[in-house]
């Protein structure tokens, strides 16, 4: 995929960069070979939710093309997330690929953070019922950049307030907030926006 397909689906202050992920594969399929056994309603779904499952549109999605280095990153924030998270007083939980509902479907984020304040709101769960409060995504070469940048917007809509993109192979981040985007580069410190703040880590320790 060239640059200027991809930059039209991003607010204007990230279209002047040059910087900005380059082999990211156009979007140009939902899973449409899917059986039509793996149509199924989203109460049915949540009552006995398959391992690495998500649910989009009353179909089951698996998530597949993790690879060593996506693998790699999101352990790596997990860790770092949680041993911020350990280091104070903030509480909450850091958790992978555990399953939240959004408005419309329902994720499996890579890596997410709930804050203490939630988990006492929320009660015991097993299917979170909002978007976690942080949550990163780590780009595989089977992701497309409008279905990422679509994922952070409907996080956002369902109670996250901040979303990280993380894309291990040009060692980037972009980070989404109701507000705006940041975009940072292999030389920058990426920081947390407004959840768990305080957080900081270089880019390329994160993504090395």
């Amino acid at each position: 995929m060239v640059v200027s397909a991809v930059l039209s689906t991003i607010p204007a202050e990230l279209q002047a960069t040059e910087n900005f992920p380059e082999n990211l594969q156009s979007v140009e399929k939902i899973q449409a070979d899917l059986q039509p056994e793996n149509v199924i309603s989203l109460e049915d779904f949540l009552l006995h939710p398959p391992d690495r499952m998500e649910w989009v549109d009353g179909t089951l999605l698996e998530k597949t093309g993790m690879t060593f280095k996506h693998g790699v990153a999101q352990s790596k924030l997990a860790y770092y997330w949680r041993a911020y998270k350990n280091s104070g007083e903030q509480g909450g939980e850091v958790v992978t690929e555990a399953l939240c509902r959004t408005n419309k479907q329902a994720r499996r984020p890579d890596v997410a953070y709930i804050t203490g304040e939630l988990l006492q709101q929320l009660g015991e769960f097993t299917v979170c019922p909002q978007s976690f409060s942080l949550i990163a995504e780590v780009a595989s070469p089977d992701d497309g950049a409008e279905e990422l940048f679509a994922k952070a917007k409907e996080y956002l809509e369902s109670g996250c307030q901040e979303v990280w993109l993380l894309f291990p192979e040009e060692k980037l981040v972009l980070i989404k907030t109701p507000e705006r985007w940041f975009l940072l580069n292999p030389n920058d410190v990426v920081n947390t926006q407004s959840v768990l703040q305080g957080f900081s880590v270089a880019v390329k320790e994160l993504l090395s």
